[in-house]
């Protein structure tokens, strides 16, 4: 019997969904995917059923969550089409604890609404980013989300008390307690998130609170260099402490990019400077905004700030997060030779930042947008045309700039994947630059959890 057949007489109608486009293309365009068919199960006990009939027939199962993946770990282009196992329907809540500040949800739940649920009894999830609107919690999970919070509250990970998820055979894995003390044999929890679909399918998770810091401020600080920007990072911390909830690096090129394609967005000096901090702090008890002035006194005598913008309201620091979460549809609007997700150790930022650009000028001209987490050493690091030229000019480049971006990263260090994950794109990266060790004792997990390969075949590891 023909596997769609079987899934058919096993699940109901309403299941089964039309192979669009916004299923099969990644957010910049640059693959497009297949699918034998796409399913949207409502329940675990559907899932239980596709994955036990998909590995039966060894037909491959691509998860896919909010389909804001940046590295092609929800795309499939080549090979045998793949079910597509969307989570979309799995939405519901189904715990909250006011009282211990834990929130299970289903995987399909998407970020901006688990914010909502949280804030309305005086707590936060504090996992934040640019695609919060449509990225989903199993996704998130996958991938091991970062976002713009690490510095205070975390990864993903960090944030999650159980999981519930679906092995390749069909079997149910249920650790959804909300304990924080359990250990109870492996933690399966931290092995699945960051797998990205391809040792099970997560169908929810307890997710950790925090309580809702009564005062909150943001500044943006312009700074004279990158090494003074970790000047004014630890006298933050100094000052501040874990009321530091954020810390970002801007550079100029990404005011420059908004002015010349948009998104509108109000500009917050005369004088737009080379490099600029974004500040948000979090507080119980004190002035938020006075903490933020207190530093600027400080740090302009220290000589690590040339001019500063304090926010007087809760819309004008939203109004300095626009700008920051504005920069990378920007990008998307100018289109990139090479984007780059690395991550340096904090203290030699200001190196990498100083060697990139010799590097990459002996292949060509570019134009260079860093920004990123300052506080976790994330930075964003990604390379443009000049004016009069389009990323396709520089097709042929593609490759050697990737390269370049990631040979520095990795001799400083760091790692050619801070928080986006490997998916397809970065699969030859991981075997270049990761611990021989490392990758033997994942291919032994994965064999072990899916004999069959039929769980997201070609991400992470080769198929």
């Amino acid at each position: 019997m023909d596997i769609l057949d079987r899934l058919k007489g096993l699940l109901p109608a309403e299941v089964f969904r039309e192979d669009t486009a916004s299923y099969l293309e990644e957010p910049r365009g640059r693959w497009r995917g297949q699918a034998l068919a796409v399913l949207a199960p409502s329940c675990i006990a559907d899932v239980s059923n596709i994955l036990k009939t998909c590995n039966e027939c060894r037909v491959p199962v691509v998860p896919y969550s909010g389909g804001t993946g940046l590295v092609g770990g929800q795309i499939v282009e080549d090979g045998a089409a793949p079910v597509l196992l969307s989570m979309e329907r799995m939405r519901a809540t189904r715990a909250f604890d006011a009282q211990a500040g834990t929130l299970t949800v289903e995987a399909g739940a998407i970020l901006q609404d688990v914010h909502g649920i949280a804030e309305a009894e005086g707590w936060i999830f504090p996992l934040t980013l640019a695609s919060q609107g449509s990225a989903r919690i199993g996704g998130l999970l996958a991938t091991n989300a970062g976002g713009v919070n690490v510095i205070r509250y975390g990864n993903a990970r960090d944030l999650v008390l159980g999981v519930e998820a679906v092995l390749a055979d069909g079997t149910i894995v249920n650790s959804l307690s909300p304990l924080r003390k359990n250990n109870m044999g492996y933690d399966l929890r931290h092995l699945l998130i960051g797998s990205e679909g391809t040792l099970g399918v997560i169908t929810a998770a307890s997710l950790r609170l925090h309580p809702k810091p009564s005062e909150q401020g943001a500044a943006l600080m312009a700074v004279p260099s990158p090494e003074a920007a970790l000047g004014l990072l630890r006298l933050a911390q100094d000052q501040i402490g874990e009321g530091v909830s954020a810390f970002e690096l801007i550079g100029k090129m990404g005011f420059d990019f908004l002015a010349e394609v948009g998104p509108h967005v109000r500009q917050p000096f005369d004088n737009i400077p080379q490099w600029c901090c974004l500040i948000d702090v979090g507080l119980s008890h004190g002035s938020a905004q006075e903490a933020l002035e207190r530093l600027y006194v400080e740090a302009a005598e220290e000589g690590l700030v040339e001019d500063g913008v304090i926010s007087q309201s809760d819309q004008q620091r939203a109004d300095f997060w626009a700008i920051r979460e504005s920069i990378p549809e920007a990008n998307r609007r100018i289109g990139s030779v090479s984007s780059h997700d690395i991550s340096v150790p904090v203290a030699r930022i200001p190196e990498f930042i100083a060697k990139a650009p010799d590097e990459l000028a002996k292949i060509n001209t570019f134009r260079i947008n860093c920004f990123g987490h300052l506080g976790d050493g994330n930075l964003h690091y990604n390379v443009f045309p000049i004016p009069g030229k389009s990323r396709d000019d520089h097709e042929a480049e593609r490759g050697a700039v990737k390269t370049c971006v990631h040979d520095l990263a990795h001799a400083l260090g760091g790692s050619v994947s801070a928080e986006h994950g490997i998916g397809r794109l970065k699969v030859g990266d991981l075997e270049r630059y990761g611990d021989p060790g490392k990758l033997a004792a994942m291919r032994a997990i994965k064999a072990a959890l899916d004999p069959n390969n039929i769980l997201n075949p070609g991400a992470v590891l080769r198929g």
